[in-house]
């Protein structure tokens, strides 16, 4: 019996490209395309599936095409097929509302050499079109198999799942159903055409067994699970909410998303959390931080 190990593609990642800011693109927020969303996440809260208020995963719509951009100005584009979503970590300084005007822009502040992979770090701005700072966003793009050969920059903020954790009952338990249509609705309501999340073909050439289920429609998932648990559906106190994409999820898995308290201070409870396909863990180190 032998085994193999893959070997990391040593590949120069361009230091130039750090801390520029990509073009400002805008966004026009409506009630109609903040409870399409609702519905393609199958939330259950009323405000966001009315298009009151948007939920919180809501935040990657408005600056989708600001998000990646930065990303193929430090890595080379002969590698981009290979970058996957590792992570991301939402700081809400307010929910996005209908008929509000945004702006978004990004930049990559620094990349990790892992010996698995190279990881670069996106920081994303939302704002209004007055200034007002709506949300910021740390994205992680991962590149499997690739090495930058050192690391550079700033990495995004910590939110590491405490494995102590688990020698304590969850505060709550949340059973979630992945629909067979699930991508489908979701791609529209998102903005986001890739195809390995709707034909069947592509996802095969790629070596998957089929389709598979948007991470942020699962990180969607383990939102409205927290919110309605512990925050009283209520959008406006969640602060943070970060996951780590730690496994490929598919229409008509059955998911559970699992929370612990893990304290508070200066009126904000923090809580861990993560969601789990049977004994397969596809969201972890999920953090969230809600106003008391």
């Amino acid at each position: 019996m032998t085994s193999e190990t893959t070997t990391a593609r040593l590949v120069e990642f361009d230091d130039a490209g750090l801390e520029t800011w990509c073009d400002d693109e805008r966004f026009e927020v409506t009630g109609e395309r903040i409870g399409e969303y609702a519905a393609a996440t199958n939330d259950p809260i009323e405000a966001h599936l009315a298009g009151k208020v948007a939920s919180p995963v809501f935040a990657i719509v408005p600056v989708f095409e600001a998000m990646m951009m930065p990303v193929i100005e430090v890595a080379p584009m002969d590698i981009f097929g290979r970058v996957v979503h590792g992570e991301q970590d939402f700081h809400f300084h307010r929910a996005i509302q209908p008929g509000d005007q945004l702006v978004s822009r990004a930049k990559a502040t620094g990349y990790t050499s892992r010996p698995n992979g190279t990881a670069i770090t996106i920081l994303i701005e939302c704002r209004t079109e007055a200034g007002e700072l709506v949300n910021e966003q740390y994205l992680t793009a991962f590149f499997r198999n690739i090495d930058a050969g050192k690391t550079v920059g700033a990495a995004a903020p910590a939110h590491k799942f405490d494995e102590n954790l688990r020698a304590q009952q969850p505060v709550a338990v949340v059973p979630q159903h992945v629909d067979d249509d699930q991508t489908f609705r979701y791609s529209p309501a998102s903005g986001d055409p890739v195809p390995l999340h709707l034909d069947e073909q592509v996802a095969k050439d790629a070596g998957l067994p089929g389709i598979i289920a948007h991470g942020l429609c699962t990180m969607a998932f383990a939102s409205w699970a927290v919110l309605t648990e512990v925050g009283g559906s209520d959008v406006n106190r969640l602060k943070r909410f970060a996951v780590r994409f730690a496994k490929m999820v598919f229409p008509g898995d059955d998911l559970e998303t699992r929370i612990w308290k893990v304290g508070s201070a200066d009126g904000v409870t923090t809580y861990a959390f993560e969601t789990v396909r049977g004994e397969d863990v596809v969201l972890s180190d999920g953090l969230a931080e809600i106003a008391d």
